[in-house]
């Protein structure tokens, strides 16, 4: 994230249109993605601030709380359906571009609203209910053992390279009925869609191609698993219905998964209360998830929304057709609601991690079921777990979508 030269023209604290002064939320600079830099925008422009996404494709940034609840709130004032979205009607964002895999129109439950939204969604969280129930934290501690028999012997490793950036996906092949050596491949593609760039168009189609597959397979031979089920649903969702969802659900429920344990791990080794009150049983997983959904949600900003007609939104003219993404993150730690982020939030639970609204999250319950249990036998197979570096030598690698843990290298006993 870079920053230029503060705007010259501005109405009610926004500038009137994004320009060449405008912050750019991509690109050189990400490195530095930090809570500061929502800070100083917050200072210039108040809860809503313009922004330029790769490829230049102006946007605003949603920062503060109360906006965003506004937003996510409000699906008749702010589309999830992409193709009222201006620039894209008008011919000035490609169909090639890294972006429209993140906000761009698919045949699923997140890009529709209304009726055609309750009955695809339906279809999803019926059948992430029915997954929750065949044992997912069997399936976790089966991979999360798995995972841990590679180094337990070594008396060192790297949490997230070793563990984290895996394991939900190995335990999303077992739900989709998928075969477990795609599961390390698959979550190179997520995370590439996640990042943008230039192979995000190509790692998208090897994962639509993975499931495509897939649900052919499935459709002659079902079975007891999440592809399936939506097969089968009485919703009677079509090929490609079936297979946008399938993507759906591995894309964002890997991704957020993965980089939501990464954190946990994160807080827990390097914060010693809070470890030491897990292991004592004064607090437990789901509370210091919590803690961590506030600080550092496993998506710093979320795709997206689009105007349905000229509008004020933190005092910025919002006009018909344009892009909105959310400042989950920013959103957070709004002083307005948080006026001091360094003390704990325990208990409460209406942080935006998971997004709200007819569009929040469907299987929060099955990304936490996942953490839970992988921590859990974490601590239990490595006794002595510490952190190998001090704190402050933790990196952190930003995209326009999320800050994700580059590593967490770890000592215990063998």
């Amino acid at each position: 994230m870079s920053e230029q030269t503060p705007p010259r023209a501005t109405e009610g604290g926004c500038p009137v249109a994004h320009g060449e002064d405008t912050t750019r939320l991509y690109g050189s600079g990400m490195e530095d993605f930090s809570h500061a830099v929502y800070a100083q925008l917050r200072t210039r422009h108040g809860g809503v601030a313009p922004v330029l996404l790769e490829g230049d494709v102006p946007a605003w940034l949603v920062l503060g709380y109360r906006e965003n609840r506004r937003v996510l709130d409000n699906p008749l004032q702010f589309s999830r359906d992409s193709r009222i979205w201006r620039d894209f009607k008008e011919g000035r964002v490609d169909t090639t571009s890294p972006l429209m895999q993140m906000v761009g129109w698919r045949p699923d439950c997140v890009s529709q609203d209304g009726e055609p939204h309750r009955r695809l969604r339906g279809a999803v969280t019926d059948n992430l209910y029915a997954v929750a129930g065949r044992g997912i934290r069997r399936h976790v501690t089966h991979f999360a053992n798995q995972q841990i028999d590679a180094f337990a012997d070594t008396g060192r490793a790297d949490l997230v390279a070793d563990f984290s950036e895996y394991l939900p996906m190995l335990v999303l092949t077992r739900v989709f009925g998928l075969a477990a050596k795609e599961g390390r491949s698959l979550a190179e593609s997520s995370k590439q869609v996640i990042k943008g760039g230039a192979d995000a168009l190509t790692h998208n189609e090897r994962i639509m191609g993975i499931l495509g597959e897939l649900a052919a397979r499935k459709r002659a031979e079902p079975g007891s698993d999440f592809a399936s089920g939506l097969i089968k649903h009485h919703a009677a969702l079509d090929e490609d219905e079936v297979v946008n969802h399938l993507r759906l659900v591995l894309i964002t429920a890997h991704t957020t998964t993965s980089n939501l344990l990464a954190r946990t791990l994160q807080l827990v080794l390097t914060d010693t209360t809070w470890l030491s009150d897990l292991v004592s049983g004064q607090v437990n997983m789901s509370t210091v998830v919590e803690e961590v959904m506030w600080n550092t949600p496993p998506l710093a900003v979320l795709p997206g929304r689009f105007a349905t007609a000229d509008l004020e939104l933190g005092g910025c003219p919002v006009k018909q057709g344009d892009l909105l993404v959310l400042g989950l993150a920013a959103g957070n730690h709004d002083p307005g609601i948080r006026p001091d982020a360094d003390i704990s939030v325990r208990g409460n639970a209406s942080h935006l991690a998971f997004s709200g609204g007819p569009h929040e999250c469907p299987a929060q319950n099955i990304g936490q079921a996942i953490i839970e249990t992988a921590v859990d036998v974490l601590l239990h197979r490595l006794p002595g777990l510490r952190l190998a570096v001090a704190p402050d030598e933790l990196t952190s690698t930003a995209s326009t979508w999320e800050s994700r843990l580059d590593s967490l290298p770890v000592e215990f006993a063998v």
